[in-house]
């Protein structure tokens, strides 16, 4: 299926990863650090770190596991990957949320 089908739609509820929990799902609408020096590493480098574990725009996620400690580290479903991170690095990707992780009222 080509990754323009999973574009969200404009009226799409965005919010970023880190705020997302278990068993939300969505599509990743844009990846972009806001601080300049992002915990160690610089914004571009964490972007870039990012795009290449797969948080592309478009990309079908679902949080798969929270952390005991402040829900951290997170682990995330990326279309066919898994992947752990901070939900400080996570704060960088924006997702549009899918209908039923809307109505569930997160």
């Amino acid at each position: 299926m080509a990754r323009d089908a999973h574009l969200p739609q404009s009226g799409a509820e965005l919010r970023r990863l880190n705020e997302l929990r278990r068993g939300d799902r969505g599509v990743v609408a844009r990846v972009g650090v806001d601080d300049h020096e992002a915990h160690g590493v610089s914004a571009e480098e964490l972007e870039r770190r990012l795009l290449e574990m797969g948080f592309v725009e478009g990309a079908r996620l679902a949080v798969l596991f929270e952390g005991l400690i402040r829900r951290d580290p997170m682990a995330v479903r990326v279309d066919d990957l898994r992947v752990a991170l901070r939900r400080r690095e996570a704060q960088a990707v924006v997702v549009a949320l899918d209908d039923d992780s809307r109505s569930r009222g997160r």
